[in-house]
């Protein structure tokens, strides 16, 4: 897993879509913006759902806990706070936790508060909401490790992610392989047309109609 991950951060998220199109994949998800840290994160997700009404039996635990005490220095925590109600999913005190337990970053479809804190602790938050809403008395936690909803794409506990400054990519496991196989052959055919560009080839021949064509699944 070490080795796929160093190769996963490796490739921005434009090029792992690419290689997610030219297989007939999804899971590119856009609209999640860096907010906090810097670079690219790649991990293996640990996920937390919220919700309304009542926390599941049992007992009462702030949400969030559970999911950094689950993690490591390889994963990535995806939180899903999709009800409509401004509050946030992660805040200031769960981003110093999941740092102290080497967490790579959050991504969050949902409200974020104390952003400035992330900032400051250089810790990578991706998201589509801002808010200084505590989820006290608004929303909770109902399952840690579970299925989570981000954009329109559904992450599984240990599906892998990669996140920078375009898109969010999620990865099943089983197709890093193949994912990785074909974003690395596109980048080393853009890195020729790099090359191309550097010594003065016209554009119309770097971005010949092959280009047009380079996601085809014969090509």
């Amino acid at each position: 897993m070490s080795d796929i991950l160093e190769r996963l951060v490796a490739i921005d998220t434009c090029a792992l879509s690419d290689a997610l199109d030219k297989l007939g994949l999804g899971g590119q998800v856009t609209g999640l913006r860096r907010e906090s840290g810097a670079g690219r994160i790649a991990g293996v997700a640990v996920t937390v759902r919220l919700g309304t009404g009542a926390p599941p039996p049992g007992p009462a635990t702030h949400l969030g806990t559970k999911a950094i005490e689950a993690s490591g220095d390889r994963t990535v925590i995806v939180v899903e706070q999709r009800t409509g109600v401004d509050a946030g999913c992660w805040g200031g005190l769960l981003t110093r936790g999941a740092r102290h337990a080497g967490v790579r970053g959050v991504i969050a479809d949902g409200p974020v508060r104390d952003i400035d804190e992330a900032r400051d602790l250089d810790f990578p938050i991706f998201t589509n909401q801002l808010t200084c809403l505590t989820a006290r008395g608004r929303v909770v936690e109902k399952a840690t490790n579970v299925p989570v909803r981000i954009g329109e794409v559904t992450v599984e506990p240990g599906d892998l992610i990669v996140a920078d400054g375009s898109a969010v990519i999620v990865i099943r496991p089983g197709d890093a392989e193949a994912v990785l196989a074909a974003a690395e052959a596109i980048v080393a055919r853009e890195a020729a047309m790099i090359a191309e560009i550097a010594k003065g080839t016209a554009m119309s021949e770097v971005l010949g109609g092959n280009y047009e064509h380079m996601l085809e699944k014969d090509r």
